[in-house]
């Protein structure tokens, strides 16, 4: 058998209902103090009588206690007064914005499908040339990047060489030596003479034999 909730309601007897607060008065702030103590709680407790009179109990300071319940709802007061209504007109925004997201996201997944050459069997003729013209276009503009970069790339590797046969040359006069691009430009010429010398005496050679 379930029973009902019991309905509460004020007592009529005023001897009862003295006896009766006196107890669960006392017994409330029993419980108030037990909660402060086992949990570490910061507890206020507030009570009037019928006839006004006050009693209270406060885990620490109830002034300070009240100071913050007081911030506490100053603070949520301005939470529910900034929050933005949602009425209907609002909802339904939201409905669409959210509609026409999911329909740009097909779009994104069907034209990807497209470009991977996947689910490409129903198209038409004039579909695939479109694709692959698509495609083209888009070739060139990765090769047109990426030789625009291969550019800068090689530009920089100049810029770095100029910089380190600079500094070469720096050094070396530092040290009282020649650049070693002179130093190559010497030797090359050198070499140059040595081999039209090598080639006179070889010309020289060759006409004395026959003669």
């Amino acid at each position: 058998m379930v029973r009902g909730k019991v309905q509460m309601k004020r007592i009529e007897n005023v001897t009862n209902r003295q006896v009766t607060f006196t107890k669960r008065r006392n017994g409330i702030l029993k419980k108030a103090y037990e909660l402060s103590v086992l949990c570490d709680a910061d507890i206020a407790l507030i009570i009037f009588s019928q006839k006004g009179k006050l009693y209270d109990f406060s885990s620490s300071n109830i002034e300070k206690t009240i100071k913050l319940y007081k911030e506490y709802r100053k603070d949520q007061k301005l939470d529910e007064t900034n929050r933005p209504i949602m009425d209907h007109h609002h909802i339904q925004l939201l409905k669409s914005e959210s509609a026409h997201m999911a329909g740009m996201i097909q779009f994104l997944e069907s034209t990807q499908r497209r470009l991977l050459g996947q689910s490409i069997d129903s198209y038409s003729l004039e579909e695939l040339n479109e694709m692959d013209a698509q495609m083209n276009r888009s070739l060139h503009k990765i090769r047109t990047r990426k030789e625009h970069l291969f550019k800068e790339q090689v530009e920089k590797l100049k810029q770095k060489e100029r910089e380190l046969l600079e500094e070469n040359a720096r050094l070396c006069l530092e040290c009282g030596k020649k650049p070693w691009e002179k130093i190559y430009k010497e030797a090359t010429a050198s070499d140059h003479d040595m081999s039209s010398q090598s080639s006179e005496v070889m010309t020289e050679l060759c006409l004395h034999t026959r003669a």
